[in-house]
């Protein structure tokens, strides 16, 4: 069986990593890659050279007429990427969010759906085996689950420069929200009824009307509640940086990292996927009201890095062509999750509940 051809558009942390997994990946070839400034070049000598590199993307697909495209460009970039991508036969692998709005999201999913192509959005967290299981125990935990989590960024140097760039077109809450949505969905998978959030814009060096700091809440039909804050610039507080926690009436489950939640870490996208171990309590006390059982920790040994992660998505991207996986559940959940953070962002900017 022939390699899948794929062409690589954008090449910064994700872009990049996500061509080293194609170098890495069985069954898979980069036939091109993509960008409008030099980090196409930085990336080509990178991988070893070699590989026909374009500023257009739209005439890197003509040219290299690939099977699969992978699109880790801007988010505003995102829907005309990928439908274009289909309309020319192809499978897409993209970089959440599917799109920088919930109709085009839609209209991406049903692209893929008319052109019986695939469509995997990049939930890195979905591929991670501390997360997975972080998920199943969160559900032994009983309803209503509370679920608390945060990714504040004290960003500087290129990382700032990133962010500035995604807030352009997306809020902090909607870009990194969407994972921790998505996490709080599987935990309950009930449905979400309405949201509320806050936000703050702390500096004019972003585009006017966007906000750098935000906080979501959402409500589920269980009577389960969660929230998520996302914070990036540099006067954000590096010790409001990393908060994994769940608990319900059995008792409470929280990701400890203690290496990777500290000091320096918060702008890395290395640490940003850290578990490390995990801490599991039991509610159940005793006539006195004392815990009949001791804490749990379980150390977990298959520990991922950033680059393993990726590695990961695109062996299942490989997959799910080759195999011809059902991809409805995935698709759907990726517009769901985008629909709740853009209800959050609306939340922010009326100030008002939102019903879903």
């Amino acid at each position: 069986m022939s390699n899948i051809r794929v062409l690589v558009v954008g090449c910064g942390n994700m872009g990049a990593s996500h061509a080293i997994a194609y170098t890495l990946t069985e069954g898979i070839e980069i036939c091109g890659i993509v960008s409008t400034g030099k980090s196409k070049e930085v990336l080509n000598e990178k991988l070893g050279g070699g590989y026909p590199l374009f500023s257009d993307y739209f005439e890197a697909l003509e040219a290299t007429k690939p099977d699969a495209v992978c699109i880790s460009t801007y988010p505003d970039t995102h829907e005309s990427f990928a439908i274009a991508a289909f309309e020319r036969g192809c499978h897409v692998f993209i970089e959440k969010p599917v799109a920088a709005t919930v109709a085009g999201a839609q209209r991406v999913v049903d692209a893929a759906k008319a052109a019986n192509k695939k469509l995997v959005v990049g939930y890195i967290l979905r591929h991670h085996p501390s997360w997975i299981r972080f998920i199943e125990l969160a559900q032994t935990m009983g309803k209503p689950l509370v679920m608390r989590m945060n990714l504040n960024q004290q960003s500087h140097g290129y990382m700032w420069d990133v962010h500035r760039n995604l807030m352009k077109s997306l809020s902090p809450i909607v870009d990194c929200g969407v994972h921790y949505i998505d996490v709080m969905c599987q935990m309950v998978r009930s449905k979400p009824v309405s949201v509320s959030a806050i936000g703050a814009r702390l500096t004019e060096d972003i585009p006017a009307g966007n906000y750098n700091y935000g906080q979501l809440q959402i409500r589920f039909e269980d009577g389960s509640v969660g929230w998520y804050e996302a914070g990036w610039g540099p006067m954000v507080s590096e010790t409001a940086f990393f908060v994994k926690d769940v608990f319900g009436p059995k008792g409470s489950v929280s990701i400890v990292a203690q290496d990777a939640g500290g000091k320096g870490k918060s702008d890395s996208v290395e640490a940003h996927t850290k578990t490390e171990s995990l801490r599991v309590h039991h509610a159940t006390i005793n006539d006195k009201n004392e815990f009949t059982q001791p804490d749990e920790w379980i150390n977990l040994t298959d520990e991922p890095d950033h680059q393993e992660l990726c590695n990961r998505e695109q062996r299942y991207f490989v997959t799910a062509i080759r195999e011809d996986i059902d991809l409805t559940d995935h698709m759907d959940d990726a517009v769901n999750s985008l629909r709740i953070a853009f209800a959050c962002d609306e939340s922010v900017r009326t100030g008002n509940v939102v019903k879903l």
